[in-house]
């Protein structure tokens, strides 16, 4: 469903919070630049373009600054020590206060920008001033944007076509866009993936139907997964890093009947495709996302804390063995 289809959706416009949080972060982003070995992409008419992985180099800090953007500056990000198959190995930790509008309203990759010959998976808070997800509407929010930030997930910097397209559909000007872009294959791109730990298991929550009003609070941990030397590989160790290796605590302000019933959906082994490195599942499946299960795309392991109740209940577990593959360990 889109904003076009729905010509109610404008009643649930808000002040642009998400867009206006993250248009101060990109600025920040832009004033470190040379620190962060990321680059503005000159596109006339267009607003702020940074390249963060296409041509520039990126850094760790670049993918935090990445991340970060996504988030709506609703999490903290940090590198901490973990271990992948006995060997050590960095992790990204996430925590926010605000899951829903952090992860569901602004980091879901869930934006399909297909301009021309131009592709990327869109994410950020441009999401919620488009509202062309069913999950706005379901939420009950979209944002009243006079400015737009979102990340594009490619391994080419858009043209002012797709920057117009953009501004069309999240009713801006065009120069009124802040576009960050990184693909797969580079630093900051690769960690922006492996930070979505806990975004997959509130995306998980909401399509499952579980009220994810009731999480009030949530961390995650993934390793971060070596950068592949191409898109197609990094896609298949970043999602790897997620299924097989990501853990994220979630507290629950809610029912411990519901959590019972509904969280051995959640982690990524409630799908039939589990077990193997995704690269293999999306060569199978002719490199086509829509014919893998959905149910696949969340974390390792879950765990339940009901803060009503103190009953905490656990869900999946990390899979080493297809890391250790992953990784080239």
């Amino acid at each position: 469903m889109s904003s076009d289809d729905d010509p109610n959706l404008d009643d649930l416009d808000q002040p642009p919070h998400l867009n206006d949080q993250a248009f101060n972060l990109v600025n920040q982003a832009l004033g470190a630049s040379e620190d962060l070995r990321i680059e503005p992409a000159p596109v006339k008419g267009a607003g702020c373009i940074l390249d963060c992985g296409v041509e520039a180099e990126g850094s760790l800090a670049a993918g935090l600054a990445l991340a970060e953007i996504c988030l709506s500056g609703m999490a903290e990000l940090s590198i901490v020590p973990g271990e992948v198959a006995g060997a050590h190995w960095p992790h990204l930790f996430v925590t926010t206060d605000q899951p829903v509008e952090a992860c569901l309203l602004s980091q879901y990759a869930g934006w399909q920008i297909s301009v021309g010959k131009y592709f990327a998976m869109g994410s950020g808070p441009m999401r919620a001033a488009a509202g062309r997800e069913e999950l706005f509407a379901k939420l009950g929010y979209r944002e009243a944007a006079t400015a737009v930030v979102g990340v594009l997930e490619s391994g080419t910097l858009p043209d002012l076509k797709v920057v117009r397209w953009i501004a069309e559909k999240c009713r801006v000007a065009p120069d009124r866009v802040g576009l960050l872009v990184a693909p797969t294959s580079s630093i900051a791109g690769n960690l922006q993936v492996v930070a979505r730990s806990v975004e997959t298991a509130m995306h998980k929550l909401f399509e499952v139907g579980f009220d994810v009003s009731e999480v009030v609070s949530a961390c995650g941990v993934a390793p971060i997964s070596p950068v592949a030397a191409d898109d197609l590989n990094g896609i298949g160790r970043t999602n790897d890093a997620i299924l097989y290796g990501a853990r994220v605590t979630l507290w629950i302000d809610g029912d411990d009947q519901q959590i019972a019933s509904l969280g051995p959906k959640v982690p990524a082994s409630a799908s039939p495709a589990y077990g193997e490195p995704f690269l293999s599942i999306f060569e199978q499946a002719g490199r086509d996302f829509y014919k893998i299960d959905p149910l696949l795309f969340s974390p390792a392991e879950v765990v339940f804390q009901n803060v009503a109740t103190g009953r905490v209940q656990r869900f999946g577990r990390v899979n080493h063995a297809v890391l250790e593959r992953s990784f080239g360990l």
